[in-house]
């Protein structure tokens, strides 16, 4: 290449950036003009008998230029040859960035003179006693960092303070104890009423299966049994005993039940296809309503016990639910399918084989309270709700002026209750056992139990408006025992005027015929 033309020293190849002390020292030391040939020659060496000091002086002042004045950096970089400069100024503050403080830190004896000196107060140290000692593993809790000292760039504490603290601590961890201590004795208490209860059950099951099963007839009626029975059945013979105390009044058979069974699908099957437009003109209004019951079967199975996913479409009982509701839809088409019946149905299934569930389901179904329910018998719905209110008053008076007052009726929350016999508002287990009175001393005891419920709930209900007492009687709290329900019930007195529930209900439906007699118009002469 050409050679270029000569310039000052310094100028020919100026990098403003560069911050490379070597680079610059380099570039300094660059002879002025560069040969045609483009390679620099070699820097003569110094003579030897001159010093290297001496030298690199003589470089330094030769290579002085306005080069020098544009290749330095105008922020120090430090390096590893270059000695650290003593910032005895306050220098540059870039970027909120402030040099060290020159005095060095103080230690925490001089703090805590310059505090008692600006605030005038002298500070004692502790007794050994009084100080917890320093420990060499971090604090497991929150709790125990109020025992800590301060770090020593902070005042330390004062005694009163520092036992305070200790006090405090103290009270917490007493009271974590006495909660621990609590929930142990009451998993005791669980777990001693469960085995007690399991005790009970298997002496129970040997009782019941030995002796009163067997002589069935001349027992069920005795008092030990029926002590027994308001105990609670034991599981395994659950099932046999709501049998025997229903009742088969049908006199239905398994082959009755698979005729029904298998007429049920032929429905479904029907129903599934698309049937032409004669078929439905002959049918007329009575399979428009089959078919909406048994729409309304596979809407509610889904529907029922979700929490033990066993009757959901792919659960283990819900082709047998299925079955036993489309073949009692079929059996009895006068009652169909009501909301309700499935909750029925599958607390029979939980104990019954298939058919023996279907027999107790339809003359469990049969008894006059359930068929006036599941019938929508208004008129006779209305004399069970009178019969239910004069027990109200009787043994709550006062829940039941504040129901009167907010015009709360019985329909609101017994509706539910009965149609499910309380096996979708309480517990499973506990409504088992709410069933097996059930079966000993009939409807009464279903509206004895709501009355129970009130009584549970007493003091929580009068202090609640129309809206709250609807919505907590539809859904009652969870943790609802057996014993504490069962207690309440038994201080239900089913009495009123001398009057047992039989003879009250008996005296409306006598009331309500003669009123009916006088209000029937008078015959045409």
């Amino acid at each position: 290449p050409a050679a270029l033309p000569s310039a000052p020293l310094g100028f020919t190849d100026v990098n403003l950036n560069s911050r490379n002390t070597y680079e610059v020292s380099r570039r300094r030391s660059a002879p002025e003009h560069l040969p045609h040939g483009g390679t620099a020659p070699a820097e003569p060496a110094p003579p030897p008998q001159e010093p290297a000091e001496r030298a690199r002086h003589r470089v330094g002042i030769a290579g002085s230029s306005f080069a020098e004045f544009f290749t330095r950096n105008f922020f120090t970089k430090r390096t590893k040859e270059l000695k650290p400069a003593v910032q005895s100024a306050p220098g540059w503050k870039l970027f909120g960035k402030v040099p060290p403080r020159e005095n060095l830190p103080k230690d925490s004896k001089i703090i805590q003179q310059e505090y008692e000196a600006r605030t005038g107060r002298m500070y004692k140290p502790p007794p050994p006693s009084a100080r917890r000692k320093n420990i060499e593993f971090e604090p497991l809790s929150t709790t125990a960092l109020i025992l800590e000292d301060r770090p020593a760039n902070l005042p330390a504490k004062s005694v009163e303070e520092a036992l305070r603290h200790r006090q405090e601590y103290d009270e917490m961890v007493a009271e974590a104890k006495k909660r621990e201590i609590k929930e142990a004795h009451k998993r005791k208490k669980i777990m001693r009423e469960r085995f007690k209860q399991e005790e009970n059950i298997a002496s129970a099951m040997v009782i019941w299966v030995n002796e009163i099963l067997p002589n069935w007839e001349g027992m069920r009626a005795t008092r030990r049994v029926r002590e027994l029975w308001w105990q609670g059945l034991p599981p395994s013979v659950r099932g046999k005993v709501w049998s025997l105390a229903v009742g088969n009044e049908l006199n239905i058979t398994p082959e009755l039940y698979e005729i029904f069974l298998s007429r049920a699908k032929e429905r479904w099957k029907s129903f599934s296809e698309t049937s032409s437009e004669n078929d439905v003109e002959d049918a007329g209004a009575s399979v428009a309503d089959r078919e909406a019951s048994l729409e309304l079967i596979k809407l509610d199975i889904s529907r029922t016990f979700p929490s033990l996913y066993i009757f959901q479409k792919g659960g283990p009982y819900h082709d047998l639910l299925h079955s036993v509701l489309g073949a009692y839809t079929c059996y009895r088409p006068d009652v169909g399918y009501v909301q309700g019946m499935s909750f029925i149905a599958a607390v029979l299934i939980l104990n019954l084989e298939e058919a023996d569930a279907f027999i107790a389901f339809a003359n469990l179904l049969n008894k006059p309270c359930q068929l006036a329910f599941f019938r929508v018998d208004h008129s006779m719905m209305l004399k069970y709700f009178a019969a239910f209110e004069v027990f109200f008053e009787e043994n709550l008076p006062k829940l039941f002026l504040h129901f009167k007052s907010y015009s709360l009726t019985p329909d609101i929350y017994l509706i539910d209750w009965i149609f499910t016999l309380y096996s979708k508002s309480l517990p499973l287990d506990l409504a088992c056992r709410v069933w097996d009175v059930f079966c000993r001393d009939g409807e009464e005891f279903l509206f004895r139990t709501g009355l129970g419920i009130l009584r549970l709930y007493e003091d929580i209900l009068l202090q609640m408006d129309f809206i709250h007492i609807a919505q907590f009687l539809t859904k009652l709290p969870e943790d609802i025992t057996s014993e504490k329900l069962f207690s309440c019930i038994a201080a239900i007195q089913m009495q009123n005027s001398n009057k047992k529930w039989a003879q009250v209900f008996a005296s409306l439906m006598k009331d309500n015929k003669e009123g009916d007699k006088n209000h029937s118009p008078a015959p045409k002469t």
